[in-house]
């Protein structure tokens, strides 16, 4: 019997000392060596690819886009839709699975795509006017009429061949930051006009800020919207 109680209490005496010493390296000692480690290394990424202005203020990541919207003119108002403002480069459209009250600087708080198919909509095989509306292809044949009438100026018609899927549909997870090379330059035009800028000048920022193939063969051409626009705001001022 006794020797029953004293094996038992060993056992338990040694499940308590693993549990204790798990508990230090585990739940202390790793951690700090990994979030010591990614700060010494990793330090911009590890706290969330933030991206700063001139004067040091974070203003968003470079990891979630954001929108660039006129005010409303009625705060309260969530059936009022947001007209973008056309003085800076504009994103994908962030069609997503929430609402957001939290981060106003873009229109969701879930990420994901839609479960709709790319023919949703569609009449005889192609997005058309005549699509039914709240369909997959009724959304995107307006967004593509407001892209062609908010980037067309006096100098430069755009035309609706021209315009790329991005500038029409949201990402995979609808908080995409990033626009083709083609949509930024489809802008070009229109944001020069906006802030009285020769078209010279933002298609050199475009040129700046446009990122190739992660590895030179993984991905897409990307422009950052949110550096993009940061460096239009900079040009402006000078």
């Amino acid at each position: 019997m006794n020797n029953s109680v004293g094996n038992t209490a060993r056992l338990i005496g040694a499940g308590l000392r693993a549990l204790l010493v798990l508990t230090v390296i585990c739940g202390v000692i790793y951690p700090l060596a990994v979030t010591g480690i990614a700060q010494a290394l990793f330090n911009d990424k590890a706290n969330g690819s933030e991206i700063k202005d001139k004067s040091g203020q974070v203003v968003g990541s470079s990891l979630i886009g954001q929108s660039y919207n006129l005010p409303k003119k009625d705060p309260n108002d969530a059936d009022e839709a947001a007209k973008p403002d056309l003085k800076w480069f504009q994103p994908r459209p962030s069609n997503g699975l929430g609402s957001n009250s939290v981060n106003t600087q873009y229109s969701l708080i879930l990420s994901g795509a839609t479960n709709r198919s790319a023919d949703n909509g569609a009449v005889s095989g192609k997005c058309t006017k005549d699509a039914e509306e709240g369909t997959l292809c009724a959304q995107v044949v307006a967004a593509k009429d407001a892209v062609v009438a908010d980037n067309s100026t006096a100098g430069y018609q755009v035309k609706p061949e021209d315009v790329p899927a991005d500038a029409v549909t949201s990402s995979g997870s609808g908080l995409d930051p990033n626009i083709s090379p083609e949509y930024a330059k489809l802008q070009v035009h229109r944001v020069a006009e906006q802030n009285k800028l020769d078209v010279k000048q933002v298609e050199k920022l475009v040129e700046d800020h446009t990122e190739g193939r992660t590895l030179g063969f993984m991905g897409e051409p990307r422009v950052n919207v949110l550096e993009l626009n940061i460096a239009l705001k900079a040009l402006s001022k000078s």
